[in-house]
C-alpha cells in the first residue's frame, strides 16, 4: 500500500533547522545514507542508538510504501585518531598484534551480531570504505582539476578558504570559517597545510603505516571524509533525500562532504540532513577512562557494574525510543527497568488480543486512535508519542476484556492489526512474553482468585486480603464485580 500519499510526512532538517514536508527526489522511492561504524573496536553504545533511530526510520518509511534504498558504510581505513597520523584500525592492530583486516573482521561480526539481537533490518547496501578506494581516488582527482585542493609532499588537501570565497563552510554546522580550526596543537602534517581549517583528501603513508593503497600523489590512504562523498553518491546520485548520523558527525565530517560533493558534483548533495542526539549513561558522559562505561552483550547479560539487572534486547530496544531521537537520551537502570515494566505490560496486552470477544457495536473510535499513532511518527518520527498511543490501547484492551467497551468484527480486526503494525513492524519489538507463559500466569492467577473466593465465602477475610495484597504487589490488580472477579496487570 503506497500510504505515503495520504500520509503527510514531517523531517526535521538540521540543515534548515526546522521541520519540512518530505518530498523525496523521485515520487514513491528513498534514498537514505547513514554513517556506519569505524570497526576497531566493540560498538559503542551511543551508536548503538544513532543506528537505532535510522532503523526506525528505515522501518517506518518502508511501512508506507516506500521503495527504500538504505546505504549504511563500514569504516575499514582513513578514519584519523587525534595525532592525524595514523588510522585506528591500523592502531589497533599494532596493538593487538594482528593484520589490520583481523581487526575489522573482527569488530564487523561484533557490529552485526548486536544489532541482530536487537532486531535491526539490514541495509539495503553496506559498502567498506577499502572497496572503494579507486572512486575516492577519482573525486581527489577531480577536486585538484577545479582548483579546489592542493598537493603537498605526498598528501592533498582540501583548501577550505578558497572554497569559502564562493561557498559556505559552515552551512550545515552554522559556524564561521574562522571558528573551524579544530586543533591548536602541532600534529603530524598540520605544518604542510596552507590553513588549519584544511582537511586531508588523501595522505601519504609513513613507513611504519600498515594499510596504504597506490594513488598518483604516494603510496597512501583516502581521508575519512571522502569515503562517506564517494560512496552515498555512487549508490544514491549526486543529490539524495535523506543523510543520517549521530550529532557529533555534523561537524566536520558532514560539513566536509557537503564541500566536497560540491565542487565534485556542482550540486548540494542532500535534501535533508537528519542528527541523532547523545545517548549519556547516568547523567554523564560515557567513557572508557572514567569507567562510565557499558557495551551492549553487557547489558544483554547483566555482568557490569553499573545496571541492577540484565535485560532483554527488546526491553533495552524499547527504551531506546523512550525520547525522540534528536533528545538526548539518560541511559540509567532505574529507566530501564521502568521501561522494561512498561514493555511488558505491552506484550501481555497484544497476548490478550485473542481473548477479545467481538460485539454489534464498537464504543471506541478505533480509527481516530489509529491515526492519532500515524501521526506521531508522521511528526519526525516521535516514537515516545507513538508509545503513550500504544499504553492508550493498553487500556483498551483491558476495558475490552472485561466488556466495559465493545468493538466490532471490523474494528477488532483493525485494532488488532494495527498494534501488531506499530509494535512489531515499525518500532521492531519482539514478543519475548510468550503466549503460553502468559497463559500459565493467567492460570495460576485464576487460582488464586477462586481460592480468594472460598476464604470469601468461609469468611476467611485474613486470607482473601492476603492474597489480594500480594497479587497486589507483584503489580496483579484484582477487580470484583456482579459477574465474578477479574484481574489486570499495572
Amino acid at each position: 500500500m503506497e500510504l505515503f500519499k495520504t500520509n503527510q510526512l514531517k523531517i526535521y532538517n538540521s540543515l534548515s533547522k526546522s521541520k519540512e514536508i518530505f518530498k523525496p527526489v523521485l515520487e514513491g522511492n528513498v534514498g537514505m545514507y547513514v554513517c556506519g561504524p569505524t570497526v576497531y573496536s566493540n560498538v559503542h553504545l551511543g551508536n548503538v542508538r544513532t543506528f537505532m533511530s535510522f532503523d526506525l526510520i528505515f522501518r517506518y518509511l518502508k511501512h508506507l510504501g516506500y521503495k527504500v534504498r538504505y546505504v549504511r558504510n563500514i569504516t575499514d581505513a582513513g578514519h584519523l585518531t587525534d595525532d592525524d597520523s595514523e588510522d585506528k584500525i591500523s592502531t589497533k592492530a599494532r596493538l593487538e598484534k594482528i593484520e589490520p583486516m583481523e581487526v575489522v573482521q573482527k569488530y564487523t561480526v561484533d557490529f552485526h551480531t548486536i544489532l541482530q539481537k536487537l532486531n535491526f533490518l539490514p541495509p539495503s547496501i553496506e559498502p567498506t570504505a577499502t572497496g572503494h578506494i579507486i572512486e575516492q581516488i577519482e573525486i581527489i582527482k577531480d577536486i585538484l582539476a577545479k582548483g579546489m585542493a592542493y598537493e603537498i609532499n605526498g598528501s592533498v588537501y582540501f583548501d577550505v578558504l578558497k572554497y569559502n570565497e564562493t561557498e559556505n563552510y559552515g552551512i550545515l554546522s552554522g559556524r564561521n570559517v574562522e571558528d573551524t580550526i579544530e586543533n591548536t596543537r602541532s600534529l603530524d602534517g598540520q605544518s604542510e597545510k596552507k590553513n588549519p581549517q584544511d582537511f586531508a583528501l588523501w595522505k601519504k603513508a609513513d613507513e611504519s603505516h600498515i594499510m596504504r593503497w597506490p594513488s598518483p600523489w604516494s603510496d597512501g590512504f583516502p581521508g575519512w571524509h571522502l569515503e562517506c562523498s564517494a560512496m552515498s553518491t555512487k549508490y544514491l546520485g549526486k543529490t539524495f533525500d535523506i543523510h543520517g548520523g549521530g550529532m557529533d558527525l555534523k561537524f566536520p565530517h558532514h560539513e566536509c562532504e557537503i564541500a566536497q560533493s560540491n565542487v565534485n558534483n556542482h550540486v548540494h548533495p542532500v535534501n535533508y540532513w537528519m542528527h541523532a542526539n547523545m545517548l549519556i549513561l547516568n547523567g554523564q558522559k560515557m567513557s572508557k577512562s572514567t569507567g562510565n562505561y557499558i557495551l551492549p552483550n553487557e547489558i544483554f547479560t547483566g555482568e557490569n557494574k553499573i545496571l541492577n539487572k540484565p535485560f532483554s534486547p527488546s526491553a533495552t530496544r524499547f527504551f531506546m525510543f523512550q525520547a525522540n531521537y534528536r533528545s538526548i537520551l539518560d541511559f540509567t537502570s532505574a529507566g530501564l527497568e521502568a521501561s522494561e515494566k512498561g514493555y511488558l505490560k505491552l506484550i501481555e496486552a497484544i497476548n490478550k488480543l485473542d481473548k477479545i470477544e467481538v460485539a454489534a457495536t464498537s464504543t471506541i473510535d478505533i480509527k481516530a486512535w489509529k491515526q492519532k499513532c500515524y501521526d506521531a511518527m508522521n511528526d519526525d518520527f516521535n516514537s515516545p508519542v507513538l508509545i503513550a498511543q500504544l499504553f492508550e490501547a493498553v487500556k483498551y484492551v483491558n476495558l475490552l476484556i472485561e466488556k466495559k467497551e465493545t468493538l466490532t468484527a471490523e474494528d477488532l480486526e483493525e485494532f488488532k492489526s494495527t498494534i501488531h503494525m506499530f509494535v512489531f513492524e515499525v518500532l521492531g519489538l519482539q514478543n519475548e512474553v510468550k503466549q503460553n507463559s502468559t497463559d500459565k500466569i493467567s492460570g495460576v492467577v485464576e487460582m488464586l482468585i477462586n481460592m480468594r473466593k472460598d476464604a470469601r465465602d468461609n469468611k476467611d477475610w485474613a486470607l482473601s486480603d492476603k492474597i489480594r495484597d500480594e497479587l497486589s504487589s507483584l503489580g496483579i490488580q484484582l477487580k470484583d464485580g456482579k459477574e465474578g472477579t477479574t484481574f489486570s496487570v499495572n
